[in-house]
């Protein structure tokens, strides 16, 4: 028996079936992913080393050649890049694809945890290191400047309204700032005025250290009551800092003020980021994955004049970078492609059988497959 019989002698369940297909088809577009690269699980790893106050040399000799000497004995390593610059070493290893990440991480781990005895002793931390995948490249990145305020108090404002409401947008998966400058207290050491007083900056470096911390104090406990003690230890202000007692000399307190100059400013005044030849801070958006790319861009861009009307009016929120905007006319070519398939298609059957029911025919069937 012909398999298009039982179709050819049911006419209307055949139609309903090709319906259900196109509604099928339908609904499925519209949860259909769209990405600038698939989704591939890249066995890269990234190591990460911080040595405050050490110079880029300092890093390059002390630690990544170290580290550089572990990495280069692992089994599958197919490419490795190092960074040194101030404070910090970034080693990135790209391994080849027949290895699973898992593989990868434990001998990136037993490489770090032989380079112990190489590394400088006074590290603040070992090495950590991250999972990279090229495709998390941000899909939006938006520059946030301001005429009036400073940078800090910019960035204070954008990571605690901007980012909190951006990273709530449904297919956001991580939200992250850029331009270096997160609110400090900077303390300007005067070494005349601790050498007159015979306080060495260790004494000093010790005595803020000590008065900074926010720790558990403890509780009072009663026959039928108990109260847990709530002090904060920590110096938020500038005031604070410079009526803090470093020593005593004679009998009196030497405050911070005698000795330093605090001024407020940002934690690393080395960093920046400029957008249209302006100081500015600068929000990179990566989507989840497996999110459509180009509803998540359309839902932040929606919602981006009613986040701009939280903040204050001398801040201006530019779209810096727009990631789907060759993903939008990939897509576009792939339609247009589509369709101008379905008409030669069409048209070639016209031509060879001159039959205007067969080239109706396939003119339905080629659209639905």
């Amino acid at each position: 028996m012909s398999p298009s019989r039982p179709f050819i002698l049911r006419p209307v369940a055949t139609s309903l079936l090709m319906l259900a297909i196109v509604l099928a088809g339908i609904v499925g577009l519209r949860f259909l992913p769209l990405s600038a690269l698939p989704q591939v699980d890249y066995p890269t790893i990234q190591v990460q080393t911080l040595y405050p106050g050490a110079s880029p040399e300092v890093m390059s000799q002390t630690v990544t050649a170290s580290l550089e000497r572990q990495f280069g004995q692992m089994a599958g390593l197919q490419r490795m890049s190092a960074t040194s610059a101030a404070g910090v070493s970034i080693v990135t290893l790209q391994f080849s694809l027949g290895i699973t990440l898992d593989v990868a991480e434990q001998e990136v781990q037993a490489a770090i945890n032989a380079s112990g005895s190489l590394l400088p002793a006074d590290l603040p931390a070992p090495p950590v290191y991250a999972k990279v995948n090229p495709a998390d490249a941000p899909v939006l990145t938006l520059a946030i400047t301001s005429d009036t305020l400073p940078l800090t108090e910019v960035q204070n404002l954008v990571n605690t309204r901007l980012v909190q409401k951006i990273s709530q947008v449904s297919g956001v998966g991580l939200v992250t700032l850029n331009g270096g400058q997160r609110p400090a207290v900077r303390i300007q050491a005067d070494t005349q005025a601790l050498a007159s007083y015979g306080i060495a900056l260790d004494t000093l470096r010790t005595a803020i250290t000590a008065a900074n911390a926010n720790s558990a104090k403890g509780s009072f406990d009663g026959p039928t009551r108990a109260f847990t003690i709530n002090a904060n230890d920590q110096l938020l202000t500038v005031a604070d800092y410079q009526n803090l007692i470093v020593a005593y000399r004679n009998g009196a307190p030497v405050r911070l003020s005698n000795v330093a100059q605090v001024v407020d400013s940002a934690e690393n005044v080395k960093l920046g980021a400029w957008a249209n030849l302006k100081p500015a801070i600068i929000l990179n958006v990566q989507r989840q994955p497996g999110a459509n790319v180009i509803a998540t861009v359309d839902a932040i861009k929606k919602r981006l004049p009613e986040l701009q009307s939280g903040l204050p009016p001398t801040l201006r929120v530019d779209v810096l970078s727009d990631r789907t905007t060759g993903i939008r006319a990939s897509v576009e070519h792939v339609e247009i492609e589509l369709l101008l398939a379905v008409v030669l298609v069409v048209l070639v059957i016209f031509v060879f059988l001159h039959s205007v029911r067969a080239t109706v025919i396939a003119s339905l069937a080629v659209p639905i497959s």
